[in-house]
């Protein structure tokens, strides 16, 4: 079961423009699907080959998924660089283990978190 959506609005309200501010974390660039604003979003951010992972920590429904997935893509600040995203997709966990080279950025078995991410690095 993923984390309750009410601390995702607490995270968002509060921890995530210190996270920004920091400015040491991943951050994602994604427009509002229905408002058209350009949002930031501090995020786990896995590199895979040929794109990213990020763990679904509040399931598919967040708003910043859902935005990236209407969208077709994002933008990933990471590592002093901007790097363009596309073709997001939502993925299973057996994909996704197999994808995560690292154990340690797999989330506890006890938090049952079922969904991932995928976005590849954009071409051209």
């Amino acid at each position: 079961m993923p984390m309750p959506l009410w601390w995702g609005h607490v995270n968002k309200r509060v921890f995530n423009p210190l996270t920004i501010a920091r400015g040491k974390s991943p951050v994602l660039t994604h427009v509002g699907r229905v408002s058209g604003a350009t949002y930031r979003t501090p995020l786990d951010a896995h590199p895979v080959d040929g794109g990213y992972l990020f763990i679904l920590v509040y399931g598919s429904r967040s708003d910043w998924v859902q935005n990236v997935l209407a969208a077709g893509g994002a933008r990933l600040q990471v590592d002093g660089r901007e790097v363009e995203l596309s073709a997001p997709r939502l993925v299973g966990e057996d994909e996704a283990f197999r994808a995560l080279a690292d154990e340690v950025a797999r989330p506890p078995r006890m938090l049952r978190i079922t969904e991932f991410l995928r976005l590849d690095v954009a071409t051209g």
